[in-house]
């Protein structure tokens, strides 16, 4: 059976992990696993930006995929970047096997706010959907409320569900194809 691996990169909260497993779970019908090694993301940080090049980060997770997994997801806690842009909440390999989201600019405190721990796990779950959804050739979709909406700032995920909308679901990979009684209700 192939599974989904969760990865663990740098200080990533375990607990952040095992809240995500279910709801990753339920999304794409597949099981889930944290993966018990855990990945240094410093070979990936860039001194003259302070922050970690998303794509050094996809390249080595490759090493961490075993026969029996489906797809990758790396979780990490620190500022990620691609040099085109100035952030990016998470990266994937388009129809690979390998995504990665970033959990730092996905709390409220770094905006100078309140923590809020629900919003900051919905929004996770979110990017994560997103994420897994490129890694099965989804691209941007239109329907603002779907978890392959673009978000170019955290307003936009928070305006997102959790799930894919019909269009995308329809258009996922056929032996990947999501069931719609499989989907989180955010």
């Amino acid at each position: 059976m192939k599974l989904l691996h969760l990865l663990p990169i740098g200080n990533v909260e375990d607990e952040l992990l095992h809240e995500l497993r279910p709801a990753v779970e339920e999304t794409f019908h597949v099981s889930c696993q944290v993966l018990p090694a855990r990945l240094d993301p410093e070979f990936a940080f860039h001194g003259e930006r302070q922050q970690y090049h998303s794509s050094e980060i996809l390249h080595r997770m490759q090493s961490f995929l075993t026969a029996d997994s489906w797809r990758l997801l790396g979780v990490v806690a620190v500022d990620l970047y691609i040099p085109i842009l100035t952030f990016v909440f998470g990266e994937a390999q388009m129809g690979g096997p390998c995504a990665v989201v970033s959990a730092h600019r996905l709390r409220q405190e770094f905006y100078g706010l309140p923590p809020d721990r629900d919003l900051f796990r919905q929004r996770v779950i979110k990017e994560s959907v997103h994420e897994i959804g490129h890694t099965l050739s989804l691209t941007h979709c239109e329907d603002y409320s779907c978890a392959m909406a673009p978000s170019h700032a955290v307003e936009w995920i928070d305006l997102k569900q959790g799930s894919l909308c019909t269009t995308c679901r329809e258009a996922a990979t056929p032996m990947t194809r999501i069931s719609s009684a499989n989907l989180l209700k955010s």
